[in-house]
């Protein structure tokens, strides 16, 4: 791996980590929907970390969701299970953020806070293997 892209994935891994902290912290402070769109950042920046080491990278955010599923859920990379994280990781951000009544409430903070951990820990796996 070039020592260009090295770093590049080390800074959006280095984010994400940053993202899951935050959300986090709003988690315990009881801002359940900006928890699940940093829970969300934290996963699409981890994404995208992964994308590098394929050569990709994604312009949009259901781009990053379309060419996971592509490049590591279909090919056996990653369990299946971790596409649908960043699914619904998305899926429930923009309820948060755009909808004036979004259904996010404690559990499901709670859950999208489960599913970024479970994502940044295979991602950073995935990365270490590669040596990354």
């Amino acid at each position: 791996m070039d020592p260009v892209t090295k770093s590049l994935i080390d800074g959006y891994m280095q984010k994400a980590q940053n993202k899951l902290e935050v959300a986090e912290r709003l988690f315990k402070s009881g801002d359940y929907e900006d928890a699940v769109s940093r829970a969300y950042y934290a996963v699409f920046h981890a994404t995208q970390a992964l994308l590098l080491t394929e050569g990709q990278h994604a312009e949009t955010h259901k781009g990053i969701v379309s060419l996971f599923g592509l490049l590591f859920v279909k090919t056996g990379k990653f369990d299946r299970n971790l596409g649908k994280y960043l699914a619904n990781l998305k899926d429930d951000r923009e309820s948060g953020d755009y909808e004036v009544f979004s259904y996010i409430d404690k559990e499901t903070a709670e859950t999208a806070l489960h599913e970024a951990k479970e994502f940044l820990k295979e991602a950073k796996i995935y990365l270490d293997k590669l040596g990354g």
